[in-house]
């Protein structure tokens, strides 16, 4: 277990590395200047140096990748260009809205999947396969901001049930707080679920053809004792590796729906920073993003083997 962790963790540590690179390259070649457009357009070309020179963008661009590394090692992320506000500070006031929203869409997805691929499965060919399989196939055609649109003229705008947008904050109770993120985190559940219970489905499928569910028939378990005993271990590993994909396009993917629902996010600091041209932000956004996204990938090994010891013994 030891190696098969340690190479995990080397793994991890790289992918780390690759992503800051390719994170601080791309916004390098971005065209424009930040110090222009905090300036405007109409200041003197000595007043637009003079802001460079204090944002420290005027310098070689490997010093500032060191710099900005090193920063990351100690928890020093600089300061907002357009908020004059530590970006560290910026970042973890919006994790409070986009975390949770990704946490209740991938429980929403997960619950809705599960079932789904599960109940057709079990009554593969039959009239609720087909539905499943037809209603999941609508579902993947939706575009989520599209679905967001729907839900907001729906239980907003006709029946008055939820706010059309915004975020009332968690010191107003977790209720109001929930109830806030809960249509952003159906419009993003949707697509995922859709996905996730075709997966479920094939895997579940796959697994009762084996020998052993047969065996296990034959010496007298049920067949709800060997769904849930034997069936869904064997088939959770493919569904995990898409679950694990699926929280990290959560995570990415709340841009869109946070703007839709005017949310206080992560999603809406990076879209704002974009417009203006705030790149120390935009770049630590997206590199946490990115080591979210890697830092899943590294769990779901470990998931992997934990429910099939054989993954760890591949690696040994």
């Amino acid at each position: 277990m030891s190696f098969f962790l340690f190479k995990r963790l080397i793994t991890l540590a790289a992918t780390l590395v690759g992503a800051s690179i390719v994170v601080f390259l791309v916004l390098e070649i971005l065209p424009g200047n930040a110090a222009q457009i905090l300036m405007g357009p109409d200041a003197s070309p000595e007043a637009v140096q003079a802001l460079a020179i204090k944002l420290g963008i005027d310098r070689a661009p490997l010093e500032r990748y060191w710099s900005w590394i090193g920063g990351m090692l100690v928890g020093d992320l600089g300061l907002s260009y357009a908020y004059s506000t530590p970006v560290a500070e910026l970042m973890l006031e919006r994790l409070a809205v986009t975390v949770p929203l990704a946490l209740m869409a991938m429980t929403i997805t997960s619950g809705l999947a599960l079932a789904a691929g599960i109940y057709a499965a079990s009554r593969h060919n039959k009239l609720g396969d087909v539905g499943v399989m037809g209603l999941s196939q609508i579902g993947i055609a939706i575009p989520n901001f599209w679905f967001a649109i729907l839900l907001i003229l729906l239980f907003s705008v006709h029946l008055g049930w939820f706010s059309a947008g915004g975020f009332p904050g968690w010191e107003e109770g977790i209720l109001p707080a929930v109830k806030a993120l809960l249509l952003p985190a159906i419009s993003l559940a949707v697509v995922q679920a859709a996905i996730l219970a075709r997966i479920t489905r094939s895997a579940v499928l796959d697994v009762l053809g084996e020998d052993f569910v047969r065996t296990a028939r034959a010496k007298g378990a049920s067949r709800r004792r060997t769904m849930w005993g034997h069936v869904l271990r064997n088939a959770m590993i493919p569904v995990i590796t898409v679950m694990g994909l699926q929280f990290a396009e959560l995570l990415a993917g709340t841009i869109v729906v946070e703007n839709v629902f005017y949310l206080p996010g992560l999603g809406r600091l990076i879209f704002q920073s974009i417009a203006n041209r705030d790149l120390i932000v935009v770049r630590n956004c997206v590199m946490l993003l990115a080591a979210m996204v890697v830092i899943v990938n590294f769990a779901v090994d470990l998931l992997y083997a934990a429910i099939d010891p054989r993954v760890k013994a591949a690696d040994i």
